[in-house]
Parts: structure tokens; sequence; C-alpha cells
């Protein structure tokens, strides 16, 4: 079963240098999120998309966006479809000529794609449900203010 998720946040873990993309359920009653640890230059390229802040260049997830718009194609969706010793996987479904096509990304990297081209991010209920909460609630009830950093 999939999941409908959005991009809740983006947190700096000071312990591991490492940002949070947390990712929420969409639905007001459904309470489940998916904390996943990037790095700055993913979480920067996150955080431009959903300020909508041009840049003087094209980025690389503007330029796959590109490339799959100059193609006639279109995101359809994005996916985190699995979770193995720690690592996330994800999917990216892009529509083509008639069928969809299945790329293989980091979670990172489809969120940034996904946010750019307005496709929707679900993720597998079995990786919801596997993937452990515990550390992040502790860290997030324990969180002061000078313990977010700033994405950009």
């Amino acid at each position: 079963m999939l999941v409908q998720m959005k991009v809740e946040g983006l947190l700096f873990d000071p312990r591991s240098g490492m940002y949070i993309l947390l990712l929420k359920n969409v639905r007001k009653e459904g309470t489940e999120t998916l904390p996943i640890w990037i790095g700055k230059p993913e979480a920067d390229s996150i955080a431009i998309a959903l300020g909508r802040v041009a840049t003087p260049r094209p980025m690389t997830h503007d330029l796959v966006t590109s490339i799959v718009e100059g193609l006639n194609a279109s995101v359809v969706r994005v996916v985190i479809t699995d979770l193995k010793d720690n690592t996330y996987f994800a999917t990216i479904e892009i529509y083509s000529q008639g069928k969809s096509v299945f790329i293989d990304s980091r979670p990172s990297d489809a969120v940034a794609v996904a946010v750019r081209s307005n496709a929707p991010i679900f993720a597998n209920m079995n990786v919801i449900e596997r993937q452990n909460n515990d550390d992040l609630e502790n860290w997030l009830k324990n969180l002061k203010p000078e313990d977010f950093g700033n994405v950009m």
C-alpha cells in the first residue's frame, strides 16, 4: 500500500552533520512520518525548489526536469520504495509515449525532482512501518531553537 506524503520540512541534525528530509502523510488524520537523512547539496536543492528561488543557471535537478519536459514526457510520481540496511530507495515514474518508465533514484534526488515537477510523493507503507521513529522522536523532544540550521 502506498501513502501519499508531503515535504513537512528540512532539519539539520548537528549530531551527524546531515539534514533530515521530513515527509508526512498528506491526510490530516494520517500520522505517518518518514525522516530521511540527506546531504547538504540535496537539502539545498529541495529548499530552493520549495522556496521557488530562481538560480542564475539550472541546477542538476532543474536539468533533469527540463530534459523530461523537453522529451514531451512528464514526472507522474515519486515513490520511496524500500529500506535496506538504513538506506532508502526510490523510483521516479516518468510517463512517455504511452508508457511508464521507472527510474531508480535516491529519495533526496527523487523528491527534488518531484517538487520541481509538482509530482506527488508516495512512500510504501512497509517502509514507513520498518523505519525507526524512536530516535527522531527523542531528538525532536530535546530540540532547541539553536539546533535548527539554515538550509540555504
